[in-house]
């Protein structure tokens, strides 16, 4: 695998003041008897669409906090192939999985317009090793990455292509209600292939449940930009069966899962509805992600 290896830009614009991102990333910690933002990074990085903002094996210098734009993480497979492990938006910290490392752990790759806070590691472990509130946020940050981690192996693991694809939309949606945007109505920065990378599906499948999902009436979708047009519907699926932490029954039958009813009668038709239409698949089409089943509900993770 090619990567650009051009040096980031950097930028002498004050990374927290006026942030709108502030509150949420390590880099808008108030300094110690103050209210004012602690300012660990002294700088922005800025980025064009698919360039570097590290490589994997470069030293571990710096995290990076997302102040305008998207970020995936992703390694290279023996074969030269890409394997997304992680998107990441305003707000959100890049290099976490390479905290306790001397070099990162992934590449790092803007996928639109990107500018990122760059904060040193000697700051941050300086300033967490004085403010207690800081380094509560620092294990807070890895701690939702773990659920995030966690919640990502139990897609793979039981839940079926449909129910991947409606998880991840919600995610985004939920992630763009948390930073006071529209839940509704997205664009998605990643492509189809790499959305498939991070979900464990073929760009084929992606693409036919995305059409799947269209033709329920559950989304709209024109290129990148997505609506969610029932969002108690897509709920139903996502949350459709959940564990239960029940006792096995006496006659041996496990009880291990409780569906979960949606919210009101719309949103069980649709679910229903969307079940029920199936598209015609050849042998070589049934992908193993299309034979999984019994998920879980996500849980979402800001890490």
């Amino acid at each position: 695998m090619t990567l650009t290896t051009r040096p980031p830009s950097p930028d002498s614009i004050p990374c927290c003041t006026g942030c709108s991102m502030a509150r949420f990333c390590l880099a808008g910690e108030p300094t110690p008897g103050s209210s004012e933002p602690a300012e660990l990074a002294h700088r922005v990085v800025r980025l064009r669409k698919g360039e570097p903002l590290y490589l994997l094996g470069d030293p571990v210098a710096a995290l990076f906090a997302i102040r305008v734009g998207t970020v995936k993480t992703h390694v290279a497979t023996e074969d030269g192939r890409t394997q997304v492990v992680g998107f990441h938006f305003p707000g959100e910290m890049v290099g976490l999985d390479s905290i306790g490392r001397r070099q990162y752990a992934s590449y790092a790759t803007a996928l639109e317009d990107t500018k990122v806070c760059m904060i040193p590691m000697d700051a941050l472990c300086t300033l967490a090793a004085s403010t207690p509130s800081l380094a509560s946020r620092v294990f807070l940050a890895l701690d939702r990455q773990a659920q995030r981690t966690r919640a990502l192996q139990t897609l793979l693991a039981l839940m079926t292509a449909e129910e991947r694809l409606v998880t991840f939309l919600l995610w985004i949606s939920e992630g763009q209600s948390a930073r006071g945007f529209s839940s509704s109505e997205f664009i998605l920065r990643m492509s189809r292939e790499e959305i498939g990378s991070y979900i464990g599906m073929t760009l084929e499948t992606v693409s036919r449940q995305f059409s799947r999902l269209a033709q329920c009436g559950l989304i709209r979708v024109k290129h990148r930009s997505v609506a969610l047009v029932d969002k108690a519907g897509l709920r139903a699926i996502a949350a459709r069966p959940a564990i239960s932490a029940v006792a096995p029954v006496p006659n041996g039958r496990r009880a291990g899962v409780q569906r979960v009813q949606a919210q009101g009668a719309g949103a069980l038709v649709s679910a229903r509805a969307c079940t029920a239409w199936t598209l015609p698949q050849s042998a070589g089409a049934m992908h193993a992600d299309s034979l999984k089943t019994k998920p879980i509900a996500w849980e979402a993770g800001n890490g």
